[in-house]
């Protein structure tokens, strides 16, 4: 059985995020969860949030789930829409910014 979750609007680069998505792929929920807690960078914690909903929905539809059953199907990030602004430069001038967003999809499967 297939369980679904999903998070819009992420204020975090896509580019930023496929490489720690690219290393729970395929893994169980346990051990994805494990190593989304001991890494230390700030940037992934809406993929363990992610993983964790995904889990919870899937524990609200199937009672008897336990998160050793469970391993991450498909995980992916899309790019959202981009924020344009412009910040003041040198000499009186404007450079402009972006701050991209992305989109979050995980699908989990029981074994």
């Amino acid at each position: 059985m297939l369980f679904r979750a999903s998070s819009r609007y992420v204020r975090v680069s896509p580019y930023k995020l496929r490489s720690y998505v690219d290393v729970i792929r395929g893994s169980s929920v346990d051990k994805a969860l494990a190593w989304l807690r001991i890494c230390r960078v700030g940037r992934v914690k809406p993929i363990e949030k992610l993983v964790y909903s995904a889990y919870s929905n899937a524990k609200s539809l199937q009672k008897d789930v336990v998160m050793e059953s469970l391993f991450i199907k498909e995980i992916r990030v899309d790019q959202g829409p981009v924020v344009k602004y412009f910040k003041p430069s040198a000499m009186g001038r404007a450079s402009s910014q972006k701050k991209r967003l992305c989109h979050i999809d995980i699908v989990l499967e029981s074994k």
